[in-house]
């Protein structure tokens, strides 16, 4: 942990994980202050976690998040209050210690003077320029005043920012592109399936953002607040601002985990895990090696989610283990989805539902998650009735996956980017905003109507890379995207079926019939998920190689 003294009794740091907290103790620690909000991250232990922990180890742990960039007055009032009555020492933390920070300045506000809040910042390691303006103007910023400006910014370095980027490059060299992002780490997500089935180790799908950023980008590590377009302005933490001429807009989705009732409380525990977050999915794997006999239960959220097929896959992965371990016929295997079929797209079910057979999977259309007790090891789901009521159904469960409800990220849902469903509004063959074109949207933010997955961004950051440099006067044309996205169906432990298609549910294969039928499981198909899509995600798509992803122009 790299924990940083601020002032006497109060100490500062990046996201804690429940496994530090012991450490906390021994070093002393006798309160924890949580300044993120839960869901903001894939790699984020929610606050319920942190919480448990530190009541085991006898420290008191409280929840004041603050949404990044969006630090308020009252907020920091609000921790200064909580300051004066916790035992001390005190750990604050949230993504990388700025808000926390950022919350102390401004409750000492009018108790130090100006200088010695910065001063003590910055031995703590954070530049609190951004927030002398807050407190010198009482919270009033001018954004007339640009603290950078770029030809063009990205806003988010996923696997659709970084993508775009290379792309721009590749047909650009020497671009000015500015990327806006906190994290410091880049995930390969589609990986975290194999991460719970047993097939790859968690640190193989994690590298860090600044070897992944291409060179030659500004890396702007801070997060988005506000948009203000019509002054071709972003508002960053701190009410720092960044002008551009071109803006793309990729921050990726939201995990709505407070959307399901008494979940945070008992995830990673009580057999309640997820794929979908980085440090639990290699906690399914345990939880699927341990599981001998049972009921095993996996969920569906509304769309849109990213990767419709996930949920499946850890299914089916775990029910093929299960099955190799001689345990499948003492395991009941349920699949409750929201949604009202087993997959969107009619070719590829054919082929799943051999495997629903093989596996004895009871479906169970129209449910909804709505509630879970850890402990009573039950959930309970919203079931729609044919009449249009809805009913409450109740199971016991051995081991629960669970995919939470996605959403927009909050600083795009408030947005004037944003439509009625707070995604953000684009053309979905140009990917161009529909109300202002020096913007474009692609990844799992945009609301074009493609299934929300990697493969999709693959195809998108080429379209906006050509459409960027064309309405700069730069290329020719109009490139079009088609709505391609894939999903890749790990049906068993070295077969997959892998669901290509694009608007409308027309499938796409990539790749001959007689070389990969994406209708049904194939050997080459799992060789090409385990063997070459890392790799090209890594050294193709990341770099610009827009290898089978080049964009179809128009002369419009």
């Amino acid at each position: 942990m790299d924990l940083r003294r601020l002032a006497p009794g109060l100490s500062v740091s990046e996201q804690i994980f429940p496994s530090q907290v012991a450490e906390l103790k021994t070093a002393g620690f006798r309160a924890i202050v949580c300044n993120r909000p839960d869901g903001e991250g894939s790699d984020q232990p929610l606050f319920a976690e942190i919480k448990r922990a530190a009541d085991a180890a006898g420290i008191e742990a409280h929840y004041l998040p603050a949404e990044s960039g969006k630090v308020t007055d009252e907020q920091g009032v609000a921790f200064g209050k909580l300051l004066e009555t916790l035992p001390k020492p005190v750990l604050a933390y949230c993504r990388s210690g700025m808000r926390s920070t950022t919350m102390w300045a401004l409750s000492q506000a009018g108790q130090h003077d100006l200088p010695h809040i910065v001063e003590s910042a910055k031995k703590a390691g954070f530049d609190m320029k951004g927030v002398i303006r807050r407190i010198a103007n009482k919270g009033r910023t001018p954004i007339e005043v640009a603290e950078a400006q770029h030809t063009v910014v990205i806003i988010g370095a996923g696997a659709a920012g970084i993508a775009t980027a290379s792309s721009l490059l590749a047909r650009a060299p020497g671009l000015d592109i500015a990327i806006i992002d906190p994290a410091d780490v880049h995930y390969y997500q589609p990986g975290w399936t194999l991460v719970g089935g047993g097939v790859f180790d968690a640190r193989q799908t994690a590298h860090t953002m600044g070897t992944t950023l291409p060179r030659g980008v500004h890396w702007i590590k801070a997060a988005v607040a506000a948009f203000e377009p019509e002054r071709n302005a972003v508002i960053l933490d701190g009410c720092r601002v960044v002008k551009y001429e071109q803006l793309i807009v990729c921050p990726g989705l939201k995990l709505n985990w407070h959307a399901i009732e008494g979940l945070s409380q008992t995830l990673g525990r009580n057999g309640v895990t997820s794929n979908y977050l980085y440090h639990l999915a290699p906690y399914t794997w345990e939880q699927v090696q341990q599981l001998r006999g049972g009921r095993a239960i996996f969920t569906q959220p509304p769309m849109p989610i990213k990767c419709a097929g996930a949920p499946q896959k850890a299914m089916y992965l775990s029910a093929d283990h299960w099955k190799r371990s001689g345990v499948l016929k003492d395991i009941e295997i349920e699949f409750y989805s929201a949604g009202a079929v087993l997959f969107g797209v009619p070719d590829y079910v054919p082929a799943l539902m051999e495997y629903v057979k093989a596996y004895r999977i009871d479906l169970n259309f129209g449910h909804t998650l709505i509630r879970v007790d850890g402990p009573a090891r039950t959930a309970t789901f919203n079931s729609a009735n044919a009449d249009g009521t809805n009913h409450e159904v109740t199971r016991e469960f051995d081991l629960l996956h669970v995919v939470p409800p996605q959403i927009a990220p909050d600083f795009i849902r408030v947005s004037p980017l944003a439509d009625a469903a707070g995604w953000i509004d684009v053309d979905p063959a140009t990917l161009r905003h529909k109300t202002w074109a020096n913007i474009h949207a692609l990844g799992d933010a945009a609301n074009s109507s493609n299934a929300k997955t990697a493969a999709a961004a693959r195809k998108q950051a080429p379209v906006v890379a050509h459409n960027v440099l064309a309405a700069m006067g730069k290329a020719n044309g109009c490139a079009q995207y088609d709505g391609y996205g894939s999903c890749p169906l790990t049906v068993e432990r070295g077969k997959i079926v892998l669901a290509e298609f694009t608007y409308g549910g027309k499938v796409a294969p990539s790749f001959p019939s007689w070389l990969i039928d994406g209708t049904r499981p194939s050997r080459l198909a799992w060789l090409l998920k385990e063997r070459i899509l890392p790799p090209l995600y890594w050294k193709g798509m990341l770099k610009g190689r827009e290898w089978l992803a080049k964009p179809e122009l128009t002369d419009q």
